[in-house]
């Protein structure tokens, strides 16, 4: 069994990242947007902050009470979306209760939504078009890449139907010629799809919903969840499939990592469209 080593593979990339930009005179600037003080919220803005820092991207936090006027937060993104100096925008999620996610994720200018969560992105996908691809599903498909695992004529089942993960994962998967099956919180006998998924991908926030018993033998496992239980980290898979499958990815240190370095990735990438720098 291989541990798919999300902390090393994400380091390398951000190396990478940091090698190209440090070529650049003018830096990538991201703009961050959070209203309230969910706790998680700020763990992950603080991980993102600390990625740029590293990689040399200027990192904007625009920090909102949880009653800022939501006329006031879409001012802000129409000021950014004309700022030439930003490269993306994203809006943390979740929001406090009350404001309209769609409307307000929606104001993003397309070729600064690095976390690829507005309608038109999510078009773009579905129709292969040239667009930015939400981070966690981007990190699990490099994954993929960087172990040589082949997703052609595959089973894949994925868990979660979310526009985070579950359902851009619909898109890329199928782009790799796999055969996809979706399961969520209205799925019956769930064991009955999980058994025959030659690549099972868990995201549902439920601790150690997918035991060994419920595992095709030489699946790969990866394991999207984050539980937090006294404060300790645990995912969605039990860590007792090690026993049957030929992959998984740990939590923490799994696809965690690869989400922020995506980020990073994408980032850049709307820089050098803005400013009309080629890949080479």
């Amino acid at each position: 069994m291989i541990t798919i080593d999300g902390n090393g593979l994400a380091a390398k990339i951000k190396d990478e990242l940091k090698s190209e930009i440090d070529s650049y005179e003018i830096k990538p600037i991201l703009a961050v947007i959070t209203i309230g003080d969910d706790e998680s919220s700020k763990v992950y803005v603080n991980n993102k902050k600390k990625a740029c820092n590293y990689v040399g991207i200027s990192f904007l936090h625009f920090d909102y009470v949880s009653f800022v006027k939501e006329a006031e937060v879409i001012k802000k993104i129409e000021e950014l979306n004309k700022d030439n100096k930003v490269s993306g925008i994203i809006v943390q999620l979740p929001l406090p209760k009350g404001y309209d996610v769609n409307k307000i994720i929606n104001t993003i200018n397309n070729n600064k939504d690095v976390d690829g969560l507005t309608n038109e992105s999510i078009g773009k996908l579905i129709n292969k078009e040239d667009g930015f691809i939400p981070c966690t599903p981007k990190g699990i498909m490099s994954i993929f890449d960087y172990y040589k695992i082949n997703l052609e004529g595959k089973n894949v089942v994925i868990i979660g139907r979310s526009n985070l993960v579950g359902k851009p994962l619909i898109q890329e998967c199928l782009k790799k010629d796999a055969t996809v099956t979706i399961c969520h919180s209205k799925t019956s006998d769930l064991k009955s799809y999980t058994k025959k998924a030659d690549i099972l991908i868990v995201a549902t926030g439920i601790k150690h919903l997918i035991n060994k018993t419920m595992i095709k033998k030489d699946s790969v496992i990866i394991d999207v969840g984050i539980n937090k239980v006294n404060n300790k980290l645990y995912g969605d898979v039990n860590p007792n499939v090690e026993e049957k499958c030929s992959y998984l990815s740990p939590v923490p240190g799994g696809v965690g990592p690869m989400t922020v370095v995506m980020l990073l990735q994408n980032t850049l990438t709307a820089y050098k469209k803005i400013n009309g720098i080629k890949n080479e």
